[in-house]
């Protein structure tokens, strides 16, 4: 006969085969629960109060949304991201689309182009803006080089101009996300059916035809994907502004996370930074929000 102490082990050995798991990750998930979604939480609630240096708890309404709306600081914060969220996402995909479709003719220096568009990846935003700063700073960057080899009226002091700082921001992100695109465009035009190819090139149809007509339109997810994903790093751009221009001249390259940086920790203002954060929170949510619900509904069909 089975003993009693023979089956309580064995029912603490299926206990802990069936529980382990959950045992496993419940840390992680208690973690996150109270450090990403609590904090969103805390986040908002602040939002609604008329905390300044320190927070208060007293619910005053939507009083922070209207002083941020009101701040011209973060009209420019806000038309900045636009700006810099259009043109960062359109160039870099269109390029990125490019350098793939090149690389997808089997050229033989594929490997070294490949490596060479990948590197920034490797590089951290601090790295990227450090580097652009170099290269754009009048004083020692292109324009002094230029100048150097004595064309002496060759200025391109974008870097301190209030008007087109913004622009070398863009620069910047798509020099260090392009490769990325292309990795996943090439990805996407080396998964479509080589069959299907064959039979247009048969059929005499130009090359160009074959991309615009069958390739590109059956990577419509791969393109979806890379919208996602550019929209989240432009939203979300903080490092790379603040090594490269620190948001000026003045003010005139602050995008929505240096905005909240400059009101949390240096205007003293948590009611602003709060404010500033749920908007930009917003912000993803209207972009990932349809995105996901699409891909929940295509599974379902």
């Amino acid at each position: 006969m089975v003993g009693a102490g023979q089956i309580r082990d064995n029912q603490m050995i299926k206990w802990l085969e069936e529980n382990t798991p959950k045992l496993v990750l419940a840390p992680s998930f208690i973690a996150v629960l109270i450090f990403v979604y609590g904090f969103i939480a805390w986040t908002a609630w602040v939002s609604l109060t008329r905390s300044r240096l320190l927070p208060k708890y007293e619910i005053e309404g939507f009083i922070q949304y209207e002083r941020l709306f009101a701040s011209p600081r973060w009209e420019t914060a806000f038309g900045n991201l636009f700006v810099f969220g259009i043109l960062f996402i359109v160039i870099a995909m269109v390029l990125g689309l490019a350098l793939a479709i090149l690389l997808d003719q089997n050229i033989r220096t594929e490997g070294a182009i490949r490596t060479i568009y990948l590197y920034p990846m490797a590089l951290s935003m601090i790295v990227t803006g450090t580097a652009w700063k170099w290269i754009l700073n009048p004083g020692l960057g292109l324009e002094a080089m230029v100048r150097g080899w004595g064309f002496e009226d060759f200025t391109f002091d974008w870097l301190v101009d209030p008007d087109r700082a913004i622009y070398t921001i863009v620069l910047a992100a798509i020099w260090q996300s392009s490769g990325f695109v292309m990795a996943l465009f090439l990805a996407g035009l080396r998964s479509v059916d080589g069959e299907i190819i064959k039979a247009a090139q048969v059929d005499g149809i130009p090359t160009w035809r074959v991309y615009t007509a069958i390739i590109i339109p059956a990577m419509a997810p791969i393109f979806l994907s890379a919208f996602i994903v550019l929209s989240h790093l432009a939203v979300k751009s903080f490092d790379l502004v603040i090594a490269l221009t620190g948001g000026g001249p003045g003010y005139a390259t602050d995008l929505p996370a240096t905005y909240m940086y400059a009101m949390a920790f240096s205007r003293g203002d948590i009611g602003q930074a709060a404010s500033s954060a749920m908007i930009m929170m917003l912000v993803v949510f209207s972009i990932v929000v349809p995105y996901l619900y699409s891909e929940l509904r295509s599974k379902d069909g």
